[in-house]
């Protein structure tokens, strides 16, 4: 991963903010797509508007974009790509949805970034690099105790009963200011110090993958439901701290 990398995941952000603005609270089209969930054709536009500047001048990486689908699946780069992470937000014309873009280093994120285009936020975190926002050094900030913590997820219904059952048994456990809503936004305020946990089930690599950098770089860290590390292949369950040491008190919660 090298700075110029870096430098051109700022401009796909950029390119993807300048079709989302325009359209926020807009007329535009949408669907439904297989799994029920709704797309529109600025998810769309905005993927192909990335998409279209890595073919051009990342021709040998990878793509997975939740859109468009993946371009040379067996590179070791690979970038991936969530053009509209939280759609319903967007519909609904609430800024806390957010860009997602990753760089993946033979399956392991070393570079994310959240933007969100309508607030002119933009988390950036990269391996070896403290995560910033706009810029500015962004960092968590400490909990000593799970019963102190601001616990946040996207919502109820992406739960399964039995992981609904292990999210309320960590609630129950936490300062009980249970934040609903709010997709990859969220994880940008654990990395600037007002969120202490997010917790959440079956994300895909598009939806988690730009996360890690910027939490750990940030100081906290990210793990599935059994406390492991992220990568391409994890199983969709996410765990995010502000304070690496509440992982033991998190899983024990959780059953």
């Amino acid at each position: 991963m090298t700075e110029q990398d870096f430098t051109l995941a700022n401009r796909l952000a950029d390119a993807a903010g300048a079709v989302i603005r325009p359209a926020f609270r807009g007329d535009w089209s949408h669907e439904r797509k297989a799994d029920a969930s709704p797309v529109t054709e600025i998810d769309q536009a905005a993927e192909a508007a990335m998409r279209a500047i890595l073919e051009a001048e990342r021709s040998d990486d990878g793509i997975i974009g939740e859109e468009y689908g993946t371009r040379n699946e067996g590179a070791g780069r690979q970038w991936v790509l969530d053009p509209i992470d939280g759609t319903v937000s967007f519909m609904a014309g609430r800024p806390i949805f957010g860009t997602l873009i990753a760089l993946l280093q033979d399956g392991w994120p070393v570079l994310g970034i959240i933007d969100q285009p309508i607030a002119g936020e933009r988390w950036a975190g990269r391996i070896g690099h403290g995560t910033t926002l706009n810029g500015l050094p962004a960092k968590v900030r400490p909990c000593k105790e799970l019963s102190q913590a601001t616990l946040a997820s996207t919502g109820p219904q992406y739960f399964s009963d039995s992981e609904a059952g292990a999210f309320m048994s960590l609630a129950a456990q936490t300062s009980q200011q249970v934040i609903w809503g709010g997709d990859c936004y969220n994880y940008g305020l654990l990395a600037s110090g007002h969120v202490d946990i997010v917790c959440e089930a079956g994300l895909k690599l598009h939806d988690y993958a730009a996360l890690v950098p910027i939490v750990e770089g940030a100081g906290g860290m990210m793990a599935d439901w059994q406390g492991n590390p992220l990568d391409a292949d994890s199983d969709g369950t996410v765990i995010a701290l502000g304070e690496p040491a509440r992982l033991e008190d998190v899983l024990e919660a959780m059953g």
